[in-house]
């Protein structure tokens, strides 16, 4: 699906670089930029869900971004596309060229983890980017879910609840061993603090779901981007020694109900390989909105095998 140029070369970089040719310019953005920057992406708000929650929960200037972003404008000086480049890479754009000027800049990293988009935005980023970014390393392809009101009412499920920080010790193995089935990489092994930082964090904020019985987590999922009109869930899981009674649909279905009682909508994503996962989501009532690629970055500063991953 994506394929490495073998002559990579280092590319150079700076906050803000000039495409005479096309008329553009790509510059990091600032906290007055906020407010022109949340109008421009939510203009489809499904697929800017990341990074609109990024800007909600943290700032446009944040450490817990664990990026920059950066706004693409033309001549008269209007956005033409918005990327967060970092650890992840995401972007929304109006134009091929916006795409390409991303690409520009996202090849001066050695750090990204991953780049996430729709389909033909990814394959136009990654036509220019490979030249002198970093090796690819996986790619999967993804479909987007969205469940819309009114949803299904299925009642609500007992003991369903927003999981406590004295849960973190069911829920972060479960979540860490996703994470490295989707990816290859364990957080657990090439950041452990950050990892745990983060899970604590979703979980201090309510938007981690779970269902215990006997002491054994049975069902978990994530909230993790929250807009004022949309929720971003990753992270559903049923324990393998419950499956097949129903467990997933009914579990989702009731946090979906309680999330829309103030959203607009709720979106996820699944690996198109996934037929269980999708059948589930299909019986919760969501819809297939768009496909989109997932490629996941060898690291230039690292050994990358099985033994040394992000």
């Amino acid at each position: 699906m994506y394929q490495q140029n073998a002559l990579a070369n280092s590319a150079d970089s700076s906050a803000t670089t000039s495409f005479a040719a096309v008329a553009l310019t790509v510059s990091a953005l600032r906290p007055e930029h906020a407010a022109e920057a949340l109008k421009f992406l939510g203009q489809r708000p499904i697929h800017t869900v990341a990074m609109v929650g990024f800007i909600s929960d943290n700032g446009i200037e944040s450490p817990l971004n664990r990026g920059t972003f950066y706004g693409c404008r033309n001549q008269d000086g209007e956005l033409e596309g918005v990327a967060l480049i970092g650890h992840a890479i995401l972007m929304e754009t109006r134009s091929t060229r916006a795409v390409q000027a991303f690409a520009n800049i996202a090849q001066s990293l050695s750090t990204s983890h991953m780049i996430m988009g729709e389909q033909q935005q990814v394959e136009e980023f990654w036509e220019c980017y490979a030249k002198r970014g970093q090796e690819f390393r996986l790619a999967c392809r993804e479909l987007l879910f969205e469940l819309r009101w009114p949803a299904e009412v299925r009642g609500e499920i007992p003991g369903l609840r927003r999981a406590t920080l004295e849960d973190s010790n069911l829920v972060m193995p479960v979540q860490a061993e996703m994470a490295k089935q989707e990816s290859g990489i364990d957080p657990r092994e090439t950041d452990p603090e950050g990892f745990e930082a983060r899970c604590r964090r979703r979980i201090e904020k309510g938007r981690t779901w779970v269902l215990i019985k006997d002491g054994k987590l049975v069902f978990k999922t994530e909230v993790v981007s929250d807009t004022p009109d949309l929720a971003y869930l990753e992270g559903v899981w049923v324990n393998p020694s419950e499956r097949g009674k129903n467990y997933g649909v009914r579990c989702l279905s009731d946090v979906c109900y309680r999330l829309l009682r103030d959203k607009s909508s709720i979106c996820l994503l699944v690996n198109v390989e996934n037929d269980a996962a999708q059948s589930t989501y299909k019986q919760a009532g969501f819809r297939l909105q768009s496909t989109y690629d997932t490629i996941f970055l060898r690291q230039k500063n690292r050994l990358d095998d099985l033994s040394l991953v992000q």
